[in-house]
């Protein structure tokens, strides 16, 4: 579901979601998924990243980097949770892999809120554990 190179090290998470909203949204491959003028909000994250993001060429520039400072290799306990009358959908999902800079193992779970139109993603709101990532990347010790 990646469909275009460089996004390699996102491949389980691009699997998870496609999982999680089979049947709901069109397209090739997770981008495509993606309505032009979509809006990507990230509530509990990291410092650092940014707070919002708006249309798909964005959140594709901002995920092309990803695989600099982790590699994910698998992706798993996947719950669904559709709400058909307002088109929205929960995913709760956990991915793992390695930072690169210092080999330490990734674990995150994330809470992703999803509403869709038109059989395209319209919004997404996210959650993460950002101690998971702080633990994999060795911040702040890492960053001095």
């Amino acid at each position: 579901m990646t469909g275009r190179p460089g996004f390699e090290a996102l491949a389980p998470f691009f699997r998870i979601i496609e999982e999680g909203l089979r049947g709901l949204v069109d397209g090739e491959h997770f981008f495509d998924t993606l309505a032009e003028d979509v809006v990507f909000e990230y509530v509990i994250t990291v410092p650092g990243y940014p707070r919002r993001l708006v249309g798909r060429e964005a959140v594709a520039e901002l995920y092309r980097g990803y695989g600099e400072t982790i590699v994910l290799h698998g992706s798993d306990e996947l719950a669904v949770h559709r709400d058909p009358a307002s088109s929205v959908v929960v995913l709760e999902y956990a991915v793992h892999g390695r930072a690169v800079g210092t080999g330490n193992a990734y674990d995150n779970h994330f809470v992703s809120v999803i509403t869709f139109k038109d059989r395209k993603i319209t919004h997404w709101r996210d959650h993460l554990d950002p101690v998971a990532v702080f633990d994999a990347i060795g911040w702040p010790a890492h960053h001095r």
